[in-house]
Order: structure tokens, then sequence, then C-alpha cells
């Protein structure tokens, strides 16, 4: 389930939580999704910042991971990283203007957990898109604590995306990060053994280059 928030330019903010499986007590995968909306047909601003709140008593394991130095992702890109670095997958949609018209942009995202000298888990995402740009941007991410209804917070920096000479950096339509699963085992999310009142409770405040804001929430209901 989901909830939208209003930003200023008439950007709504829209997040949906999931685990798979979703059971008390579960190791589990964690999935994210946040979409964003222009009002009256608008492309929304870039995003700069997204501080995405994570539920209190949620299990975040990495302590079977290793590092991946972010001089060797920004020159190797993902190959250059150990396999027990990568934490979690996904994928973006953005726009890109051409003229009056914008071109839908994928991107497939790896994250990565990179060293980190103030004791807080530190991540590193990894975009890499190939139509109508090839383009490779790193996001960094910190994982910190939070106030309650919340126990914690993963706080992205998102970098400009340059595209076409004299046209605007690209925006976010929609981003969606998995973490935990078969596929990263190195990082392992376990889902409360109790169940609070109204369920698990995430939300997302984004940061838009334009100074505006958006924010939404939502809770993944107890089984």
């Amino acid at each position: 389930m989901s909830a939208a928030g209003a930003a200023p330019a008439a950007t709504s903010t829209t997040i949906h939580a999931s685990f798979q499986p979703q059971r008390l007590g579960a190791r589990t995968a964690l999935t994210l999704a946040i979409r964003l909306a222009g009002g009256a047909g608008e492309t929304p601003a870039p995003v700069r910042r997204i501080a995405l709140h994570l539920p209190a008593g949620l299990g975040i394991g990495l302590h079977g991971s290793s590092n991946c130095p972010l001089a060797r992702l920004r020159s190797r890109g993902a190959a250059g990283c150990p396999r027990a670095s990568l934490v979690g997958r996904g994928h973006a949609q953005l726009e890109v203007h051409a003229g009056s018209q914008t071109i839908p942009e994928q991107a497939i995202l790896s994250a990565f957990l990179i060293p980190s000298s103030s004791g807080s888990a530190a991540l590193a995402i990894l975009g890499v898109g190939n139509t109508p740009l090839r383009e490779s941007t790193i996001s960094t991410a910190i994982l910190h604590g939070d106030s309650a209804p919340y126990g914690s917070q993963l706080a992205i920096s998102i970098p400009a995306i340059p595209t076409l000479v004299y046209e605007p950096d690209a925006s976010f339509d929609s981003l969606t990060l998995r973490i935990g699963g078969s596929d990263t085992p190195s990082a392992k999310i376990l889902v409360p053994r109790r169940c609070r009142t109204g369920g698990f409770a995430f939300a997302a405040d984004v940061t838009f280059v334009d100074g505006s804001s958006g924010h939404a929430a939502t809770a993944v209901r107890c089984r």
C-alpha cells in the first residue's frame, strides 16, 4: 500500500514497500519503489537527495559483505567490485530533454558496500543507462539511525545527470531498489518479530534541485 504527498511545483511523490517473503521474523528481500510525477504533464525537477525512512526493528545485516573501493567502482564499473560487495539491485526510469520533447531513459541500478570512516554503513549506487544516452552515474548513501516510528534512515545523495548540450539534467520518473534476496546473498534483511500497530512504517523525503521537496509514507501490513 502507498500514500502520496505533494511538493511545491506540483510534483507528487509516491512510495511503495514490500517484503518477499512477508512474515514476522523472516529473512527476506526488501523492495522500495519511488515514483515522481510533475503536475499538468510537466517533467519533475531533477532529484538531489532522497531520505528513505525504514521501520524500527528492521534488521539489516551486512556482516558477510566485503567493501568495494569507490575509486575502483568509478574506474572499472561493477566488474571491478567483489561479488560479496553487491547488496542490492534495481532500475530507474528518467526523462531526457531533447528540444520540445522528453525521451524516456532506462537505467539499471547496482548497490555496493563501500568503505566508511564514520562507522555507519555506506553504499554506492551505480546507475547505467544505454538508450538514448550511454551514461553512468554513482550516487552515495549513508545508513544511520532515525527517530520513531522509524529505526534507520538511508540518505542518498544523487549527482547531476547531464544529458544533451544546452539541455537540463535528466529527471527521475521512478526508482526501485531491492536489497537482500538470493541474488545478493551478502545482504540480509530481517522482518521484525513483533508487529507495531498500523504495520511497518516506511517514508521517503525527496529534495529537488529547484529547492522544492516531496514527502510520501506507506506501511506494510503484518502477516
